[in-house]
């Protein structure tokens, strides 16, 4: 099968399984006709239809179309005994009708137990495009095909969405009259914002080993500092006399030098 088909077919057992509920394995009613195709162009029927269908499947067939195949006798053997590999589907018909007006009766008027038929009866498809939610397969030159789905089914499709759609509108509108009201929680004014905490954090107070410490080391620099006071003191006590011998003596020889230079000039 071809990619673009492969997906074509994906997306439209997708919206039968959304719209209307169906579910892998897939139901699928084979009639009479369809068994003597697959056996005369030796189609694997089982196996294509579940490529179509995109997942897996329950072949069925009813006992009247099994019944049509009987009355053939031997020149559709293969085709009874095809047909017996699938699963009986019971019709309670009690006497044999026509394989068509047994899968329409089957199927009824909105095919409840999501059947996918197989046929290859013209009319009858027909017929079935007019019930919704019916997919319909059909063997064409060797090739099986699902059909696209009839107007009737996308009405339906639409009319459900609307459906889900209305219900749930209700439902919102039910839990808001129902639900109690609450006021509004104040809005927040702007404002200048605080410093950051970890920037002012308070610093840490020192140990009383350390504060003890520190008491003790200014007691001694104090000390140090009154001792080198009194030694200045002192040298500059013992000192005194002899500066002022110096200065005595520097004044004296300034004398001599005007002195000089005044005789000199004279």
């Amino acid at each position: 099968m071809r990619q673009k088909r492969a997906k074509a077919y994906r997306k439209l057992m997708h919206l039968y399984c959304q719209s209307f509920g169906f579910r892998q394995p897939y139901q699928v009613l084979v009639d009479a006709e369809t068994c003597r195709m697959a056996i005369s162009h030796k189609i694997d029927i089982v196996k294509q239809l579940g490529t179509v269908l995109q997942g897996e499947i329950k072949p069925m067939i009813t006992q009247c179309c099994i019944h049509e195949l009987y009355l053939q006798g031997k020149p559709q053997q293969d085709a009874t005994d095809l047909a017996k590999t699938f699963e009986r589907r019971k019709c309670n018909h009690k006497e044999p009708i026509a394989g068509d007006d047994c899968l329409l009766s089957v199927v009824g008027d909105s095919n409840k137990h999501r059947y996918v038929i197989t046929t290859q009866s013209h009319p009858l498809r027909v017929q079935l495009r007019s019930i919704p939610a019916t997919p319909i397969v059909h063997i064409n030159r060797s090739v099986v095909v699902l059909e696209p789905p009839s107007d009737i089914t996308l009405q339906a499709k639409t009319r459900a969405e609307e459906q889900v759609l209305h219900a749930t509108i209700l439902d919102k509108d039910h839990t808001t009259a129902s639900a109690p009201k609450t006021n509004p929680l104040p809005k927040k004014k702007k404002g200048p914002k605080g410093p950051n905490p970890l920037s002012v954090k308070k610093k840490k107070a020192p140990p009383a080993n350390q504060s003890k410490a520190n008491e003790v080391e200014n007691v001694v620099r104090v000390g140090v500092k009154r001792q080198r006071e009194d030694t200045d003191n002192e040298d500059s006590e013992v000192r005194s006399p002899s500066s002022q011998d110096e200065h005595r003596k520097r004044k004296r020889k300034r004398k001599h030098a005007k002195s000089a230079t005044h005789t000199i000039s004279e």
